[in-house]
């Protein structure tokens, strides 16, 4: 057994993992990596990366390039031109990132779970009664994109961004360790909520992306500012910005999850089952014919 394998077996024991990555000062420790990855110091990067290769399942063969400035360069690399095929149907709904699936199903109301056993509902989720009700018994499906994974969140169907909600708040961990020991945890933790109304018939899709330790910082493409610590702007952000299926909305600075939501009408594709990774751009929601037929004009500039 290797010392690699060794180190792996104790970090990856519950109680020890839930130790090093929660029971410590989390926001310290966050705003001290959000400094540490963006030093552009070749040795530093190079022994970073290196480190970061040695603990996980890193594989930069799609990156669109092979160089970086530093290890936040890395973390947020952009893949070459077609390596995320997307599925072009128009009764899907694609996955927004690269992720690993975990709780999923349909709404009870608005009660929905982040892991067996620990319920949460929608009032405590989003800030925003109206768009509760949106989602009110509809779908749900959480994506959980692993440190070593591509951490770009791209546009799940044609769409308008016509509101983003930010809410401030912790940075616990979001592995199926901590989900299984901190109750409403997603509604503990820094977010940002984008509501999407979709071309066909208006209905709204809503990404949440929850930030967690060593990630508290979301980029978006719709709105000005980086969304983390240092955010001074509204909490509800007023956008105009049409997107096409698999335009790219932003990324987390490092990785965490993206939960969609999607109302009545809406079903989950076959290949969503738990614990499976899924690829951007691959199937995630099926819409029913009555969603396809009330379509309506969509233009994008």
């Amino acid at each position: 057994m290797t010392v690699r394998t060794q180190i792996l077996r104790v970090v990856e024991q519950e109680d020890i993992n839930f130790l090093l990555t929660n029971r410590i000062p989390r926001r310290l420790a966050t705003q001290f990596i959000g400094w540490f990855s963006q030093i552009e110091q070749p040795v530093i990067r190079d022994l970073s990366i290196a480190t970061w290769r040695l603990f996980s399942d890193l594989d930069l063969s799609e990156a669109k390039k092979s160089k970086f400035s530093s290890l936040h360069d890395c973390f947020i690399r952009e893949l070459k031109d077609g390596a995320r095929p997307i599925d072009a149907r128009p009764d899907i709904v694609i996955s927004p990132c690269d992720a690993i699936i975990g709780a999923h199903g349909m709404l009870d109301g608005t009660q929905l779970f982040q892991a067996k056993g620990f319920p949460y509902t929608l009032e405590d989720l989003l800030p925003d009664p109206a768009l509760v009700e949106k989602h009110r018994d509809g779908c749900y499906v959480t994506l959980r994109l692993k440190s070593s994974m591509y951490h770009r969140f791209h546009a799940p169907h044609d769409a308008h961004i016509d509101q983003v909600i930010y809410v401030s708040g912790d940075t616990w961990n979001v592995n199926p360790i901590a989900l299984k020991r901190i109750e409403r945890l997603f509604c503990k933790n820094e977010r940002a909520i984008v509501r999407m109304s979709l071309a066909h018939g208006g209905h709204h899709v809503t990404l949440v992306a929850v930030a967690a330790i060593l990630v508290a910082s979301i980029r978006l493409h719709c709105i000005d500012g980086l969304l983390g610590r240092d955010y001074r702007g509204r909490n509800v952000i007023v956008c105009d910005s049409q997107v096409r299926k698999g335009d790219e909305l932003g990324w987390f600075q490092h990785g965490s999850t993206v939960i969609v939501f999607a109302p009545d009408g809406f079903a989950l594709c076959e290949n969503v089952q738990e614990g499976a990774i899924i690829h951007m751009g691959q199937p995630l929601l099926r819409m029913s014919g009555s969603i396809l037929k009330s379509s309506r004009p969509f233009s994008c500039p």
